[in-house]
């Protein structure tokens, strides 16, 4: 297997504090309390000046309280507070504020479900392929979040199925195939014989138009030039992943079968995800790749506020990494930051089932490790996988770093930003003994 360069990917300022107008949802309006939230309260600052670091935060984590309080008169006060200082273009703290301050005026006016649908409708209306391809590679060239997740899982399967000449690959990730460039170029750099591939691509419903007509051409003409046999097939017209089926995958004997999945499982309903782990076992795959954010909404789905805690921890991690990786008025910055837009208001403004599509709510590494060895057992990452993934980083800043396996009942690796993880991989074989039902 070639090793390093043919797994990796082909790389503040201050703003001025810019104050919105008062919000306008579903003809409500925050309105400006009778008594100033500032008379009553010290988490106003004093001084008017551009930093706002520390008391927009604890604004935020007052506001998820007076909602699970059902304090609504408080509420109203600190939403108006924080509509006066969020901003999608000020500092971290102000656009964290921008995104979550809808979600938290959702939840306490009861609109999560009509702003969710606001949101898809635009992003989907919007949508342009080759804006997101680009805004994808973008970044690829400024952040490891995604490369590390595709050299792992690219150097896991090529281990997996060297020597094999038929293989199938089961991708149920939402990654655009921006993973499978850097595959197709190392098996085509194989000593032995080149393989015929064969890609299965899962995809939802308001994507299968669009994935069909630009990634297909785009995929063939690459393996074309690589000189890998190639034959790619979507299957779409699915609200979520839970609802595939074996049957769907068109599996054929002689050929060796990988399951891919990128950030895929946290988009499966929690009481599936067992369902969804059986029916990828059912395939007998040589190796499953698992890529997840570490985050946990799960265990606290019942209980509001650790749920905010959690996302707000998660997602100040995230702005700050884009807010370090580029400039202050980049588009892609504020496109990135507004893709994460729908997962906050998924994960806090309505309560799970109010939508049966896809939806936001992953689990940590702990919890899938728990899950996941029901029904399978570690593929350890080796040595060369993990120098390919070491090299990936050394491409970055310094800010981010690798981190192993501490424990003999801990599984895969993590990619740790400012010394907090951030993103988990893995990698899976199938375990002989039955599965048994592990309830949600």
């Amino acid at each position: 297997m070639p090793h390093s360069d043919s797994l990796l990917p082909k790389r503040s300022t201050s703003f001025p504090l810019q104050l919105p107008g008062k919000w306008l949802m579903n003809n409500q309006t925050i309105k400006k309390p009778l008594k100033s939230y500032g008379e009553s309260s010290s988490y106003v600052p004093r001084s008017t000046n551009n930093s706002c670091v520390g008391w927009v935060l604890t604004l935020l984590h007052e506001c998820a309280k007076t909602i699970s309080q059902k304090n609504p008169s408080k509420c109203q006060q600190i939403l108006w507070v924080l509509n006066e200082v969020a901003s999608a273009y000020g500092d971290c703290d102000q656009r964290l504020a921008y995104y979550f301050l809808k979600a938290l005026f959702a939840k306490a006016n009861n609109s999560g479900l009509q702003l969710y649908n606001t949101l898809k409708i635009i992003e989907e209306k919007n949508y342009c392929f080759d804006t997101y391809v680009k805004l994808m590679l973008k970044f690829q060239e400024v952040s490891p979040w995604t490369t590390f997740g595709h050299v792992a899982s690219n150097g896991a399967i090529l281990e997996a199925l060297d020597g094999e000449s038929n293989l199938h690959i089961i991708d149920l990730s939402n990654t655009l195939c921006t993973q499978w460039p850097m595959l197709l170029e190392a098996l085509a750099t194989r000593n032995d014989e080149t393989p015929h591939l064969r890609l299965t691509l899962v995809v939802s419903t308001s994507l299968e138009t669009i994935i069909i007509k630009e990634i297909t051409k785009k995929m063939e003409k690459f393996a074309r030039l690589m000189g890998v046999p190639f034959n790619f097939h979507v299957i779409g017209g699915l609200d979520h992943l839970g609802e595939i089926k074996k049957e769907d995958l068109g599996l054929q004997e002689g050929e060796v079968v990988v399951v891919n999945c990128i950030q895929a499982l946290q988009r499966v309903r929690v009481e599936k995800r067992t369902d969804v782990i059986d029916m990828i076992r059912s395939t007998k795959p040589r190796v499953v790749t698992i890529v997840e954010e570490e985050v946990d909404l799960t265990s606290t789905r019942s209980d509001f506020g650790k749920c905010f805690e959690e996302c707000l921890r998660f997602h100040r991690l995230y702005f700050e990494m884009l807010e370090e990786s580029f400039l202050p008025i980049s588009n892609e910055r504020l496109k990135l930051e507004r893709n994460r837009s729908r997962n906050i208001v998924n994960s806090l403004a309505f309560d799970d089932g109010e939508i049966e599509e896809e939806y936001w709510r992953p689990d940590n590494a702990s919890q899938w490790t728990k899950r996941l060895k029901e029904a399978f057992c570690p593929f350890h990452f080796n040595d060369e996988i993990l120098g390919d993934v070491q090299a990936l980083l050394r491409r970055y800043n310094t800010s981010w770093s690798l981190a192993l396996p501490q424990r003999d009942h801990e599984v895969g690796i993590h990619l740790k930003w400012r010394d907090e993880t951030v993103v988990w991989a893995s990698a899976w074989k199938p375990n002989l003994a039955p599965s048994p039902q592990n309830p949600s």
